[in-house]
Parts: C-alpha cells; structure tokens; sequence
C-alpha cells in the first residue's frame, strides 16, 4: 500500500499546484488563456503516474485494473472540477473556433497553452519518478528511458480506433453542453474511462491531442509523424464529424444546413386556412 499512499499524495501534489495556478492566472484576465496550461499540466501529470500503475503497479505493488480504473476516474472528475471551463483539450479548443465561439488568436494561445502544460506535465512526473519513492516508482524511473508506447496496434487500426472513440466523447460533449455540470462532468469522466479502459490494448482512447503528446509521443516504436497521425489527426477529424453530425453543418465553413431539413419558424394564420377552406 506504500506505493498507492505515495501515489494519492502525489496527485494531491499536482492538484493543489495546478489550483494555485489557475486562481494566479484568473487574476489577470489577458492571461485566461493559461488556465489550460494548469489543466492540461494536471491532466498529464496525474495520467502518467495512472499509466505507471497500470504498468507496474499491477504486479510490483499488486494493484489490480479495478483500482486503476477506479483511480483514473477519480483523476477525470476532479480535473472537471478544479479546471472549471479549462478543457486541457486542443480539440475541444478548435471545436469552439469552428463554431464561432473563439477567433483564431486565442484558439492559438489556448493550444499553445495546452501543449505548454502538457510538457511540463511531463516533466513533472519524470523528476517525481526520479526521487525513486517506492519500488514500483523505482522501477519506472529505470524504465523511462524505455518507456512503452500506448500504440499497440498499426497506424491505420489506431487511427480508427481513436477516430471511434472521439466521435462519440464529442458527440457526448456537445449533447451535454447545456445541462448542469452536476450531470455533464461524471458521464464524460465515466466514457473517457470505459474508453481509455477498453482500449487499452489498442491506443488507450486519449482523443487529446496534449495529453497523447505528453503520455506517449516520447517512447519508442513509431515515428513522430505516425504518433501524429493516430493521436492528432484522429481527435482532430473525429471532433469535426462529430460536429457536423451533431449540427448538420460546420458554423465557421458553412452556414446551409447540410445533413437536416430546418423548420420553418413562420406558420400560416388561422384566418388564412378558414378563408381557404371557404373558396
């Protein structure tokens, strides 16, 4: 249990640093747009030291899926709480551009940010692994340099699995968007999970650009190029179709609806069928 104890304290750790950041950066509102690197440097922090328990906690410290699964969905809600309106998810940061709801300057600040964050997520983990708490961090910090890669599949079936997997996280996204976050944070930390989970032996489901940058890009076994491909072209063009499935059209393209016939809002007066009906 030493090692789950280290664990926890570590993730209160991170979480208590990214909080102070967000209340810093929420003090100057032309840097709002670094609140995402607190919750992205959150996200990727507290994900690697999941992704170590799952790699070796299960057999040097006897720690079961149950429990990482458990611990990972627990990492998800409170990222959704402490982050507030900070996703730490480039994609979701160009879904608000392609629907009119960012210009072009602050969409880029905001990736910038989270790619930011995502890497001194990183480091972060990497020099906790170094202190070389617990035996099983003991381990890790001796297989970082060899770290394994979350693509276990070719790039071709990686791409459809994370393609599959984004379209239905933002096709979820953009169901909940208008309802309470009491309602809206648990079902998208519970499908992040079930996905991440189910597709474990695959690409583990990230449909975030950052955070597979953070998790994965760095180990060995695929080019940069193909790490691209599976995690960032995917997660870019599952959110676009899940758009234009979810609206039948992209706002900042197209403003016809492509996919669904619209209503007219004008209905023909009363007195106007009676007079019909009459002649």
């Amino acid at each position: 249990m030493s090692g789950l104890n280290a664990s926890l304290g570590y993730f209160l750790a991170v979480v208590i640093f990214a909080t102070l950041l967000r209340m810093l950066f929420n003090k100057w509102p032309r840097l709002h747009f670094m609140a995402e690197f607190a919750s992205s440097f959150m996200l990727v922090a507290c994900w690697l030291e999941v992704q170590t328990i799952v790699e070796v906690g299960e057999w040097a410290g006897g720690l079961g899926p149950d429990v990482t699964a458990t611990m990972l969905l627990v990492v998800l809600l409170t990222h959704g709480v402490i982050s507030g309106g900070a996703s730490g998810n480039p994609s979701l940061a160009v879904q608000k551009f392609l629907q009119l709801e960012d210009s072009p300057l602050p969409t880029l600040l905001t990736v910038a940010a989270q790619f930011l964050g995502s890497h001194a997520g990183f480091l972060a983990a990497g020099f906790y692994w170094r202190l070389e708490l617990t035996d099983m961090h003991m381990i890790k910090n001796l297989m970082s340099s060899e770290c394994s890669t979350s693509l276990q599949v070719p790039v071709l079936q990686g791409f459809s699995t994370e393609l599959l997997c984004a379209i239905v996280f933002h096709l979820l996204c953009l169901s909940l968007k208008r309802r309470s976050a009491l309602i809206g944070l648990p079902l998208v930390a519970l499908l992040r999970t079930l996905l991440s989970h189910s597709a474990r032996r695959y690409t583990s489901a990230y449909m975030n650009p950052s955070l597979a940058y953070g998790l994965t890009f760095h180990c060995p076994g695929f080019t940069f190029t193909e790490y691209a491909v599976v995690y960032w072209l995917s997660s870019l063009t599952g959110m676009t179709l899940a758009l234009l499935l979810y609206m039948g059209h992209i706002p900042r393209m197209f403003t016809k609806n492509l996919l669904y016939l619209q209503k007219t809002r004008f209905r023909v007066p009363k007195g106007d069928k009676a007079e019909k009906k009459k002649m």
